[in-house]
């Protein structure tokens, strides 16, 4: 994967009216990479998706692909593609004809009577080949979504942009479908560009994520920088499960931070650079599937609240001692705890390794 950039967002905003649909966004996307525009509805992913292919275009700020100032060049001037949520399909044209449609708009240099080859090409590339004298009425989801695909790829783009691709199909099709996208993308080694609003997906697709939220980048990172290091409460809370109990601290000891839970608890973490002053209201952030039933000195303590079983594992939820608010522990099955001891209002605890616990500022609300 190439680190040379080849798109750009300078300084671009969006306004509808008086509605600031994006700040001030700037970053790159390199040569090859496969990012992902990560965050919950109207948090400006699609917006940003649709500024790039030239769907709309930015209130200020410029935006380059491939070297050259796209920001005001309609999408057909643009070395971009798109597959769109909800495919579109052409439903009176077959597959064939759908997909060879992208060679005959305008821009298209290629021959007329090389478009059969390929067409049989790309259709090959995303295994319908047997399927180009069908029309979309008589596909599957998944075959939908693999012509629409293809109707992109035939037209060799630079940069490939998906818009939530994956979320008209049911949860088993999806995971059956992500292993095809990676696998498109690591043949093609071309840019792939998705917005999504699920983050399972994001990690396990993305080489690096844009988290969004109101218009606004929170972080961006890979899947691993995320999930193990996030900037801020709301990425830590959106990139998994996070359980964040607000807590006080105590400053550093022998190697470590104390923190101390609202019940009177003593948490210890690694040390860091963190700024933070003895007496300081904090917030700590925990992966459920970090929480193991043990005895120890680093403990989370609380009593249980309700458990539901997820096959594989149980998500215990418990209320921590002092805390208003529940926390949720991923526990494998068979767990070592009994089931009388996971009965609501039993007393729990919990260890955490130091280098488990994440320490945040507590922001008012």
């Amino acid at each position: 994967m190439s680190s040379r950039p080849i798109v750009t967002l300078d300084g671009v905003t969006k306004s509808f009216g008086s509605f600031k649909a994006l700040h001030e966004t700037s970053f790159s996307i390199g040569e090859g990479e496969f990012v992902t525009l990560l965050g919950p509805s109207g948090c400006g992913k699609t917006t940003t998706l649709r500024l790039i292919g030239g769907f709309e275009l930015p209130t200020t700020g410029k935006i380059g692909i491939a070297g050259q100032d796209v920001t005001h060049n309609p999408p057909y001037r643009r070395p971009v593609n798109t597959v769109f949520q909800d495919y579109a399909l052409f439903p009176h044209m077959t597959v064939a004809e759908n997909v060879a449609y992208g060679l005959t708009v305008r821009g298209s240099t290629v021959a007329r009577s090389d478009i059969p080859r390929q067409v049989g090409e790309v259709l090959e590339m995303v295994g319908l080949s047997h399927m180009g004298g069908k029309r979309p009425g008589a596909l599957s989801g998944g075959q939908k979504q693999r012509v629409a695909m293809a109707r992109a790829l035939i037209r060799k783009p630079r940069v490939l942009l998906l818009d939530e691709p994956l979320s008209a199909l049911d949860v088993k099709l999806r995971e059956v479908m992500q292993v095809e996208l990676k696998r498109l993308h690591r043949e093609l080694g071309i840019t792939f560009l998705m917005v999504t609003h699920d983050q399972t997906e994001a990690l396990a697709l993305s080489n690096r994520i844009v988290v969004m939220e109101a218009g606004r980048i929170r972080q961006i990172g890979t899947p691993n920088d995320l999930y193990d290091r996030p900037a801020t409460p709301y990425v830590a809370d959106f990139i998994g499960a996070t359980n964040l109990i607000e807590a006080r601290y105590e400053g550093r000891e022998a190697g470590f931070e104390v923190i101390t839970l609202p019940g009177g608890a003593k948490l210890r973490r690694k040390a860091s650079g963190n700024g933070f002053h003895p007496g300081s209201e904090v917030l700590i952030g925990i992966r459920p599937e970090h929480l193991s039933p043990a005895v120890g000195d680093n403990l989370v303590q609380g009593r249980v609240v309700d458990t539901l079983f997820h096959g594989d594992s149980i998500r215990l939820e418990f209320l921590p001692d002092g805390a208003t608010q529940p926390a949720f522990a991923q526990l494998a099955r068979g767990s070592s705890l009994s089931a009388d001891a996971l009965m609501p209002g039993q007393p729990i605890r919990f260890a955490v390794a130091p280098e488990d616990v994440m320490l945040f500022p507590k922001v008012a609300a």
